[in-house]
Formats: structure tokens, C-alpha cells, sequence
């Protein structure tokens, strides 16, 4: 993981690799537990008897859960000191090129677009790249906003 001593040194990243997250393994518990919480209970994702029949030959990953793993995923590529707080602002394009099969391990690089001024604090655009050893794809590519506030 990286950590940047300021806010002035994150901005002067721009254009640069932030870094890159410890491997996770999506397992079917997880899937399960993201199905429950959001009510997206599509066989491809929770039955694996039925999903062997899929073109994917086992359950996958719903694509929203891969996303929502990012906070995680960041939190391990890089850190910012001097910060109070802060916020998620949203997200530009997010894409998913391939599915995640339940069981695969998934790590996230981190590479900051871009980083502005805004009101008390800066705005950094942070694109992560979703991807497993054994997919010539990545499972998802998105642009995260995240406003940072310092001390």
C-alpha cells in the first residue's frame, strides 16, 4: 500500500498507479449474503445446481457486489495522513467485461485520473481495475469520486 503524507502529494499523483489490494476469494456465502441484502436472487447467482448449466459452468458474482468490494480494495491500495474525512461523491463509468466465478480470487489496482480543488478539500477521480489471475479480462473497471477533507 502506498500512503501519501498529504493531500498536496495525492494531487501530485495524478496520472500515476496508487497502488494494488491483497487478494479476496468471492465465495458462495458472500454471493448469498449480497442476494439477501438487496433481494437479487437470479439462479445465476445463487443456485449452483442450476448455474452448472449456464454458460459459466458454476454461480457468479452479482457485478454490483464486485463494485461494492472497492472500499475494501482501496483501503489496501492507498492511504491519504492529515485527513479528517472522507466522503464517496459517486461514481463515473462502471463497467463489468467478465463475471466473477464463485471462488475466484479478485484484487484491485488503484490509479488516480484526476485531483481538483473543491470546497475544504480536494475531489479525486480513482479508477480501479478489478481482475483475477486467471480472467483475460477484467471482472469490472470503475471511476470512483471521493472527496477528501484534511484536518
Amino acid at each position: 500500500m502506498t500512503t501519501y503524507a498529504s493531500l498536496a502529494d495525492l494531487t501530485a499523483a495524478v496520472g500515476t498507479e496508487l497502488g494494488t489490494s491483497e487478494w479476496h476469494t468471492i465465495d458462495q456465502a458472500r454471493v448469498d449474503l449480497f442476494a439477501e441484502a438487496t433481494g437479487d436472487h437470479q439462479w445465476i447467482h445463487v443456485d449452483p445446481v442450476r448455474a452448472k448449466e449456464s454458460p459459466f459452468g458454476g454461480t457468479i458474482a452479482h457485478g454490483y457486489l464486485t463494485l461494492s468490494l472497492i472500499p475494501v480494495l482501496a483501503k489496501e491500495c492507498y492511504a491519504v495522513e492529515g485527513i479528517r474525512m472522507a466522503l464517496n461523491y459517486g461514481s463515473e463509468k462502471v463497467r463489468f467485461p467478465a463475471p466473477v466465478p464463485v471462488g475466484t480470487a479478485i484484487r484491485a489496482t488503484a490509479e488516480l485520473v484526476s485531483a481538483e480543488q473543491v470546497s475544504g478539500g480536494v475531489q479525486a477521480v480513482v479508477r480501479y481495475t478489478i481482475t483475477s489471475e486467471g480472467s483475460p479480462k477484467p471482472h469490472c473497471v470503475a471511476e470512483t469520486i471521493t472527496r477528501f477533507y484534511p484536518v
